[in-house]
């Protein structure tokens, strides 16, 4: 099923999760487990993200050395599982950076194949990396573009104009959005013009990058709303767990930790730090389902331990 139309056919708001694949080499038995875990609250769908490859710099004793790290693979592998062996619907992210319009629509094609309906269009993040795009070929700059892809291939038309019998996809679309604005949009209306541009498109939902304080989200749907953007807008919470994240999570992700959730944790004790996590995000869910939105989405990477403690306070 798409994911609009489990949003459309809910009763009751529904709890998804974002998971990540394995590193390079790694066991998939890690991520069975994860799921094995995540299954227990009947999520409609759960999402995997991808991976371009990305560049860093390794001191070396003849000096700094530039490497190219392939990029993670795992995704499409971990959307037939989940499709196949969960029975839950699987969204893999699709890129625009690192990524040709060539190499997306192989992508695209293999998803279909395996009956997989949903998607997330995403820019991606900057990896370091420009990859050099061979003669002939091309790549989609904006997330617009890519979504503007897809809603082709979802019309039959692919990138060679000789197939002339391509059969059409159908997939559903979703996009993100920013509570507290992309950091490279010079403020908030500006950037859900961005966002309302991929709607347009044809994009048919959105799931916020995290955020700690619902303040934002609400601010967020309401100038969205003021915009004409009609399409569910899914929160997207992550759960704090240790005090590095004070700083990382601010550093990668552009977003802000409230006073007191700051000074709740660096006042704790380092294995106190996932209950204090958890307790805040249930406050947030919880004023969140009162305010009616139409999902939660957590942001898990690959421990489910924190939500294993969130769904047991909560009692979803």
């Amino acid at each position: 099923m798409k994911v609009i139309e489990h949003l459309s056919n809910a009763r009751n708001p529904l709890i998804s999760f974002e998971i990540i694949p394995p590193k390079r080499g790694g066991d998939i038995s890690s991520i069975l487990s994860l799921l094995d875990d995540l299954v227990k609250y009947h999520p409609p769908f759960i999402d995997i993200t991808s991976h371009a490859a990305e560049v860093y710099y390794d001191e070396t004793p003849q000096g700094i050395k530039k490497i190219i790290k392939r990029k993670r693979p795992g995704t499409l592998g971990i959307c037939a599982l989940i499709q196949n062996k969960y029975n839950i619907d699987a969204v893999p992210h699709v890129l625009t950076k690192g990524f040709t319009r060539e190499e997306t629509e192989d992508f695209l094609i293999e998803l279909n194949y395996l009956g997989i309906q949903n998607v997330l269009a995403i820019r991606g993040d900057d990896s370091g990396y420009n990859k050099p795009i061979p003669q002939g070929r091309s790549a989609n700059q904006y997330a617009v573009d890519l979504v503007k892809q897809i809603m082709d291939m979802n019309r039959g038309k692919y990138l060679e104009d000789s197939l002339l019998d391509a059969k059409a996809t159908n997939f559903c679309v979703g996009v993100s959005g920013y509570p507290e604005k992309h950091f490279e949009a010079p403020n908030l209306k500006s950037d859900i013009k961005f966002m309302k541009e991929k709607i347009d498109a044809g994009a048919e939902y959105i799931v916020t990058q995290m955020f700690y304080d619902n303040k934002h989200y609400f601010n967020f749907v309401e100038l969205a709303r003021e915009m004409g953007v009609t399409a569910p807008i899914i929160p997207g919470l992550k759960i704090l767990t240790s005090k590095v994240q004070l700083n990382t999570i601010p550093k990668n992700f552009y977003i802000n930790i409230p006073e007191a959730l700051s000074d709740e944790v660096l006042a704790a004790k380092p294995e106190h730090v996932i209950d204090i996590g958890v307790e805040w995000a249930a406050k947030q869910v919880e004023e969140l389902l009162n305010k009616n939105v139409p999902a939660v989405h957590f942001y898990i990477m690959q421990n489910s331990k924190p939500i294993i403690k969130l769904m047991e306070k909560i009692k979803l």
